[in-house]
């Protein structure tokens, strides 16, 4: 589905306009362009919903996608749902991560089918995508999601950053849920990759990066599992009680 002629037009409005709201225009033609496509692929509109869906369902932080409150009669573990994400997948426009069930080495091997997250493929279009609401999405949103003053929570925008570089370096995407023994709170680890004999788990932050309760309870539940464990976030890198605090831009070199 991707169109190389269309991604070189929208860099060449960048550099020679300067202008976000043009960029926008291109955007939300590509979309337009997949969800026919979609369309092509499955008649009913599913694939398109599921699509669509993507931002607000990582927004509402939940143990994974709820394909049931999307399209109502479909449960996520769905034999129907499950061959819809793979079409989806097979399109190369989002990534699955799969919940890892016993994280640790050979995550594959204890994935759960029926539960994961996705995301788009290319961050640009999933901010088009979550500012959808608007005829298009304007200079101010932009300029401000570029200097980190937009007021929203951006930690779904990060997690989507993360899981498009930890795809391009060729990882599979895994996370981890657990529930609190004494709360109905629920602890997650955004992202887990495997090196050598060990997992390196990895905490998404847009906010307070010194707050990381999920990474904590995880690492002491499964310490012997521990390689190293990282906080992404917008700071500069540093390393703190034996965790990695490193920014965005570091993710490739994990």
């Amino acid at each position: 589905m991707e169109n190389k002629n269309i991604i070189y037009l929208v860099k060449l409005l960048i550099k020679q306009t300067n202008n976000f709201k043009k960029v926008d225009d291109i955007k939300r033609d590509i979309i337009n362009l997949y969800e026919d496509d979609f369309r092509k692929i499955d008649s009913t509109g599913r694939l398109a919903l599921l699509f669509e869906a993507i931002p607000s369902q990582l927004n509402k932080n939940t143990k994974g996608f709820q394909t049931k409150k999307i399209l109502n009669s479909y449960k996520t573990e769905d034999t129907t749902i499950l061959s819809l994400i793979s079409k989806l997948k097979d399109s190369k426009t989002i990534s699955v991560a799969y919940h890892a069930n016993n994280p640790g080495v050979g995550m594959s091997l204890t994935k759960d089918s029926g539960r994961y997250k996705l995301f788009l493929s290319d961050v640009g279009l999933f901010v088009t995508l979550a500012f959808k609401d608007k005829n298009y999405t304007d200079n101010v949103i932009y300029n401000k999601l570029l200097s980190d003053k937009l007021d929203a929570n951006l930690g779904y925008i990060y997690e989507n950053v993360v899981a498009q570089m930890l795809t391009a370096k060729g990882n599979n995407l895994f996370y981890y849920t657990m529930d609190s023994d004494t709360s109905n709170h629920l602890y997650e680890i955004d992202f887990l990759i495997s090196v050598r004999d060990k997992i390196c788990p990895i905490e998404v932050k847009s906010g307070n990066y010194r707050s990381h309760k999920s990474l904590d309870v995880f690492c002491d539940k499964f310490s012997n599992r521990i390689s190293d464990k990282y906080v992404v976030h917008t700071k500069d890198y540093k390393w703190e009680n034996a965790i990695n605090y490193i920014p965005v831009y570091m993710v490739p070199f994990l």
